[in-house]
């Protein structure tokens, strides 16, 4: 008898194989004396769709909202149903016992193996293979040490709610805006309040209203100081009164009123979260979180060199710390070889400030593995974001960076000029890498370091000069995909309730492994655009957001289904409860509107028509740039604008005929620049002779 093993992609089910000695190849899967080993093909089953339910749902009529099937059914999904009939025929076989779940270890992971045993009518024992990364040592580690199948039932009731969630609240939403306002509309329980974050700050940008300040410099000779009132505030916003301060001190001598001395220290930052990493990856490599996620799993699965990226945690559990010296020599090469070789001549001994079990859930911070480091085997992308996590769990297992801050206070006429100075000890982690700002915006207050000597408190210093600078407020910056995301875990501060704010800490938008996912989608639906690194809302995403049912576009109340989804994977919430509370939160959204009375107006309809129903098609940005993109639903046609009319050939079927026609009979030719100009030509004369 033997065991199948259920991996989510070819390429993980091929390292299984290959450990678990299975060397017989056949069509989907591979086969040893103790192993079968299968994949799927990420999701193999997935919910039905609304049709699978009712033939009548194939049209998008209001009247038949909201779609609230009594059950939710499961459906093959078509492009990948030869790989299911494989997987399919593999769990019937006589000789095979029982199964080991080796998909992904996460929520997303246990849904597209469960959905497949579900519809394949899988009634055998299994078990599942938990492991944070994809190394010959792991997979044996973690076969030796296979869990118990049933202990990840929460786990999968959370992604049946999520994904049943999805279904009712976006589904119906979406047909209800798109027949209501006659446009293509999609919503969704994290999409449409990340597009409101996006949409409320572009509002604070456009009513903002700049106000000029002034600042104070005044310069001792060898120091400079800048002026603070009593709340230590350095701006003022009457010009008379900074031009009478200046005017009250000039050419008068100070005294140095305060000198304080303190030792200061910054302990490393926190290991890396996926969150935590796209957002750096963001600021300093300009990638976006897709394909910050893209790389990273590159680096997961085909390099084996990291661990588990879609994790929330930024510790490590105890069980690690033996490896640590493992792992740092596997990666103490090039240029790491020097910065690993003082950890590596002493016994590491890390603290709460990496290791702490009680913040690790399902996995582990992202950290390198066991794997020796090749460098040379890595894409360029590969390479500069492996060096973001290499150094920072170099940096964490380095010592704090310490330095003595010295502030001082000089009195001028009554007036008082801060100064600060720092003087470094021990650059610690700051040796491997530096942190970027947490912040959204630069602290404008905070007094620039300088380099202080020696000055004694009592002493009195000459005021060489003294100045004003104008400067005005300045308007919140907009969302970069790094603000973005911090957004999207923190959606509670956007919340103007105090209590209620209180009791949505951590509540966040989605997971780690979605919130990319759902960036792309706003960008794909023409909801925003990409303005280098900014994320700006289009007209047709600031027209969506009223018309959207208020519930959905408030952060808290899906910031609150992502906290009972986390409750139900820990086994501590009710799946029936939230799905409950779903259906009647889709049965209000649908009449709300079907209530509303609102018009939708684009702003970027062409003068193109298109070329499939003759409608003016919307200018649009495209990751390519300008597409045209037909308003009806129901069509869906797309071209880039430069095509506009020289392709589409007029908007008539008899031109649409003609295009066809003439791509067929040049199609099998062998000059294809010298056939473009035939077709065009053509195509071109047909079309003037009507």
């Amino acid at each position: 008898m033997k065991s199948l093993v259920l991996a989510e992609k070819p390429s993980v089910a091929r390292e299984i194989a290959r450990v678990l000695k299975c060397g017989q190849k056949s069509k989907g899967y591979m086969e040893g004396a103790d192993y079968v080993v299968t994949w799927a093909l990420g999701h193999l089953v997935t919910l039905a769709e609304p049709d699978d339910y009712d033939q009548k749902y194939k049209s998008w009529r209001m009247e038949d909202l909201p779609m609230l099937p009594e059950s939710m059914k499961l459906k093959v999904i078509r492009s990948s149903n030869h790989q299911y009939q494989v997987v399919r025929t593999l769990m019937q076989r006589g000789d095979i016992k029982d199964m080991v779940i080796a998909t992904d270890a996460g929520r997303e992971g246990e849904l597209v193996a469960r959905w497949i045993m579900a519809k394949a009518g899988w009634k055998k024992p299994f078990k599942r293979l938990w492991i944070s990364s994809q190394t010959d040592t792991a997979i044996k580690d973690g076969f030796a040490h296979l869990k118990a199948g049933r202990d990840y039932d929460p786990l999968y009731d959370a992604a049946v709610c999520r994904a049943e969630a999805d279904w009712l609240i976006g589904l119906n939403v979406t047909r209800a805006l798109t027949c209501k306002f006659n446009t293509q509309f999609t919503a969704g329980r994290v999409q449409t309040p990340t597009l409101a974050l996006i949409v409320k700050r572009e509002e604070d940008i456009q009513n903002f209203k700049p106000v000029d300040y002034w600042t104070i410099r005044a310069d001792f000779g060898d120091y400079y100081g800048d002026w603070r009132d009593k709340k230590g505030s350095g701006r003022i916003f009457e010009q008379q009164r900074a031009q009478d301060i200046v005017a009250r001190v000039q050419g008068q001598t100070g005294t140095i009123i305060e000198v304080r001395r303190e030792a200061k220290s910054e302990p490393p930052p926190l290991a890396y979260d996926l969150t935590e990493l796209q957002r750096d990856a963001n600021r300093r490599l300009n990638m976006s979180a897709q394909k910050t996620l893209s790389v990273l799993q590159n680096l997961y699965q085909e390099h084996k060199l990291v661990t588990y990226p879609r994790t929330d945690s930024r510790y490590l559990s105890h069980d690690i710390v033996p490896t640590l010296p493992i792992r740092l020599k596997a990666m103490g090469v090039g240029t790491y070889a020097d910065l690993v070789k003082p950890l590596r001549q002493q016994k590491l001994a890390p603290g709460k400030r990496l290791v702490d079990d009680s913040k690790v859930s399902d996995h582990h911070a992202i950290i390198p593995t066991e794997q020796p480091l090749k460098l040379e085997a890595l894409s360029g992308e590969e390479r500069r974001l492996y060096d973001l996590i290499a150094r920072r769990f170099i940096a964490v297992l380095y010592p704090s960076y310490r330095y003595d801050q010295t502030t001082l206070i000089t009195e001028v006429a009554g007036e008082r000029f801060h100064s600060r100075g720092k003087v470094v000890k021990d650059r610690g982690w700051k040796a491997v890498t530096s942190t970027m700002p947490e912040k959204e915006e630069s602290a404008e207050e905070q007094l620039p370091d300088q380099i202080l000597s020696d000055q004694i408190k009592g002493s009195q210093k000459k005021l060489e000069s003294c100045k004003t600078n104008k400067a005005r407020t300045k308007p919140p910056t907009r969302y970069t995909e790094a603000t973005l995301l911090t957004a999207m875990e923190n959606p509670g501060k956007f919340i103007e309730d105090e209590e209620l704010r209180e009791s949505m800490k951590g509540s966040c938008l989605g997971t780690p492994a979605t919130r990319a996912e759902i960036i792309e989608k706003l960008l794909n639906t023409f909801y925003i655009e990409r303005h280098g690194k900014e994320l700006v809302p289009t007209s047709k995403g600031i027209q969506m957001i009223p018309l959207a049912p208020p519930a959905l576009r408030s952060p808290e109340l899906t910031a609150e289904w992502e906290k009972k989804l986390t409750e139900i994977a820990r086994g501590r919430g009710g799946k029936k409860e939230f799905i409950q509370g779903i259906r009647q939160s889709a049965r209000e959204m649908v009449g709300g509107v079907k209530a509303d009375q609102s018009d939708y107006k684009p702003t970027n309809v062409s003068k193109s028509k298109c070329p499939s129903c003759g409608k003016n098609m919307l200018i649009v940005n495209g990751k390519r740039g300008k597409m045209l993109v037909c308003p009806d639903r129901s069509c869906g046609h797309r071209q880039p604008e430069k095509e506009r009319d020289d392709l589409s050939l007029g908007t008539s079927k008899r031109a649409r005929q003609i295009n066809e026609k003439l791509i067929r009979q040049y199609s099998d030719k062998e000059d294809i620049g010298q056939n473009l100009g035939d077709l065009f030509k053509a195509a071109m004369e047909k079309k003037e002779k009507g």
